[in-house]
């Protein structure tokens, strides 16, 4: 399978990464990754970056060591409200917008009812581009009504090839997700979460989650870089009419 595009990774400037934007983007163009997401966590992470990290990403040029990058954030929801960590005008700033739960941001594990609520709370918000990794069990919600509403509401669900190791027990999950998407026709993305250079691009276990379900390329957004360019653009046009109204 072959993936061209990796949406999510971090920078020195999430506290707990190690690389900078140069960095990945140079081991982007040395692994042919035509396009990347710079998407550091949000405030409310501890050691996170602050909002002023965020409205500045606009001087990032479009194009690093010919590679695309685009200026997002991974998100924090903060409860059961899925209230995210950055300003609405803020998000709607950015190329692309992942969300995810964590703990000691605000909204620590609960119920299953309760995170399911918190996430598809998130999932609705037009904002919201992609939900990072869904199939973490220490955050357990209901999967099926998850993957519809993520379907409805035209919202990206991840595959994260690092919940092998840093989530166990992620891999039955996110079997789970994969098959209850290729039955609800929603296209997956799979993402590195990658804190060190080394790691963009590799997305060998994900790879076999997806397999294991019977997915095959088509069903995954990021074998294709038009794929992921028209989904972008797509949500670019509600996050301006966003902006226009404020």
């Amino acid at each position: 399978m072959n993936l061209v595009v990796d949406l999510h990774t971090h920078t020195v400037a999430s506290g707990h990464a190690y690389c900078t934007v140069n960095e990945l983007a140079k081991a982007a163009k040395e692994k042919g990754i035509k396009m990347i997401g710079i998407t550091d966590h949000g405030p409310s992470m501890p050691g996170g970056a602050h909002p002023y990290h965020f409205a500045n990403l606009k001087v990032l040029p479009k194009k690093i060591s010919g590679v695309r990058v685009l200026k997002g954030i991974e998100a924090n929801i903060t409860d059961r409200q899925g209230t995210l960590d950055l300003s609405t005008t803020d998000l709607a700033k950015l190329d692309i917008v992942l969300v995810g739960l964590h703990n000691d941001t605000g909204y620590n594990p609960k119920s299953k009812k309760e995170n399911t609520k918190a996430m598809l709370n998130a999932i609705v918000n037009p904002l919201v581009d992609i939900i990072v990794h869904p199939g973490n069990p220490a955050y357990k919600v209901n999967l099926k009504e998850v993957v519809q509403a993520a379907k409805e509401h035209d919202t990206l669900l991840e595959i994260n090839n690092s919940s092998y190791h840093s989530r166990p027990g992620s891999k039955e999950r996110c079997i789970e997700i994969a098959r209850q998407a290729k039955k609800e026709g929603l296209k997956l993305i799979l993402g590195t979460d990658t804190h060190y250079a080394d790691q963009l691009g590799l997305f060998p276990e994900a790879i076999k989650i997806i397999e294991e379900a019977g997915l095959e390329e088509g069903d995954i957004i990021n074998t294709s870089l038009e794929k992921v360019k028209d989904f972008i653009n797509s949500k670019r046009k509600i996050k301006e009419e966003i902006l226009n109204k404020r």
